[in-house]
């Protein structure tokens, strides 16, 4: 029977550990919100976000008439 001391110690242990990094946790949450820009988006002409952006089909990133075509070979 003296057992089952030493398990309700280590899930004890375990626990006080969890909340730990449950503390941890919040603690980096309030501050990466403090430390966020702020940004203000009722006063601005346009979306910061979206700002720039063209709908419809985009440029390609590099011209890919200017690059060689692969040479192709006929099965005959």
């Amino acid at each position: 029977m003296g057992n089952r001391g030493r398990a309700t110690f280590a899930k004890r242990q375990k626990e006080i550990a969890r909340q730990e990094r449950a503390r941890e946790k919040v603690a980096k949450r309030v501050e990466r919100a403090e430390t966020k820009p702020k940004i203000d988006r009722k006063n601005a002409p346009e979306d910061p976000d979206i700002a720039g952006i063209v709908p419809g089909p985009q440029p390609l990133p590099y011209d890919i008439l200017d690059e060689e075509a692969p040479p192709t070979t006929t099965e005959s």
